[in-house]
């Protein structure tokens, strides 16, 4: 029977005796564990702020009347030529509205599905902005600005003003950041649109809006949906885009499928709107994770290298053990349990280094006018990456000190004590 308080006591006493060993295999254990916690947690909050920029702002589905060629041309309505090789050219995109035929129907159809968080219509309206001799180019949309708070992130990215602004306010505009600055308005001002037909209507600012990609920024701006559609002189049933946010993100390729053969709509999902994007955060998020492993094989050799030598250095008192009748399983027991202590201490020691260290980076300030709502470096306090930093503290020492400790158990202590 193993007397574990003996075994317990005697890996104590060899662990204080040795305590420049003790330490720095503590702090082998320590430094790796604590540098891991550090860089996956830093990299993987990068990761996420960047995905969070581009997919915060993409449906899960979005539904749209696409302008295409027609597939089949006026020369297939004869018989006489069924039979012939018809080649067409200068094809040109059949006549269509952008407007959804029977939107406001689909739209209590989609919320009324299970799997639906909620469905918002818009309404994209190509316009000028004009202030003072300054005329540029750009997108008006309009939405139910309540629901999309709801359903997305865009609060997030309204620097000056409130979305309650723009709902209260049938003649407000969250104009674009970078709209603003071309044009020096800020948020009390107003500026006129005019429509591709050269109508004009003066608009007040009620909020700066600024999503961080420059691209959007300069060209686009929110109104109420009502607005857009007095502005263009439509019925409040004109929508041209129908934005679907799931409960599931993974239902979103089959469902948009599914409704645009049932709606005859284009319908995009999120993973075909960002396959090029979503292709370098698979990139990025593999280079995060290989090189995290990478750190954890290079600390679990250190370890190794450290407790093998601790072990070595302990061959004497492991002669003298079995000497005094101690087993060559009590000896392994009593190796494998000051591996098993500095583990854990080591490993404690570095989650804290690694919460420690990560909760510095998180207060380091970080300000880019691309990212307005970011102030400070971007940190994921995953608990998981805890729970892998201990497991493998405590993994890579025990098989640091079972291998040379499964050695000792089968030295034999005459030879030791003979000193061959």
């Amino acid at each position: 029977m193993i007397n574990w308080k003996v075994i317990l006591g005697i890996a104590k006493t060899h662990l204080l005796t040795k305590m420049k060993s003790t330490i720095t295999a503590s702090l082998g254990v320590t430094f790796g564990i604590g540098a891991y916690i550090t860089l996956v947690s830093f990299m993987t909050g990068l990761n996420t702020m960047l995905d969070d920029l581009v997919l915060n702002q993409t449906p899960h589905i979005h539904l749209y009347n696409e302008i295409e060629p027609s597939e089949n041309q006026p020369i297939a309505l004869y018989e006489e030529f069924e039979e012939a090789l018809n080649v067409v050219h200068s094809i040109k995109p059949k006549q269509s509205q952008k407007k959804i035929h029977n939107a406001l129907p689909i739209l209590k159809f989609l919320k009324d599905d299970d799997n639906v968080k909620g469905a918002t219509p818009q309404l994209r309206a190509q316009i000028f902005y004009l202030s003072g001799s300054i005329e540029l180019g750009g997108n008006l949309v309009g939405v139910d600005i309540m629901e999309e708070v709801r359903l997305s992130s865009i609060q997030d990215y309204i620097v000056q003003g409130t979305p309650e602004a723009l709902k209260n306010n049938d003649s407000g505009i969250l104009l674009g950041a970078g709209l603003a600055d071309k044009m020096s308005l800020s948020v009390g001002d107003r500026i006129q649109i005019s429509t591709i037909k050269g109508d004009i209507f003066p608009l007040k600012i009620v909020g700066i809006y600024q999503s961080g990609l420059a691209d959007i920024d300069n060209i686009q701006s929110y109104t109420n949906l009502k607005t857009v559609q007095r502005i263009l002189g439509e019925a409040e049933n004109y929508v041209t885009d129908i934005n679907v946010k799931l409960f599931d993100i993974a239902e979103a390729v089959p469902m948009s499928h599914r409704l645009e053969h049932q709606f005859k709509l284009k319908a995009i999902d999120i993973n075909e709107a960002n396959a090029q994007f979503e292709t370098g955060s698979n990139i990025r998020n593999l280079i995060t994770y290989s090189v995290s492993i990478t750190l954890l094989i290079v600390a679990g050799f250190g370890i190794y290298n450290i407790l093998n030598m601790l072990i070595y250095e302990k061959m004497k008192d492991i002669a003298i053990l079995k000497a005094t009748g101690f087993s060559g399983t009590d000896v392994q027991l009593i190796f494998m349990s000051q591996a098993m202590i500095i583990g854990a201490l080591g490993g404690v020691l570095g989650l804290i280094v690694g919460y420690g260290l990560s909760r510095l980076i998180d207060n380091v300030a970080f300000e880019t006018e691309a990212l307005p709502t970011i102030t400070t470096f971007p940190v994921n306090y995953n608990i998981m990456y805890y729970i892998i930093g201990i497991s493998f503290a405590l993994l890579s020492t025990f098989i640091a000190g079972y291998l040379p400790s499964s050695k000792a158990k089968r030295v034999d202590p005459v030879q030791i004590i003979r000193g061959t």
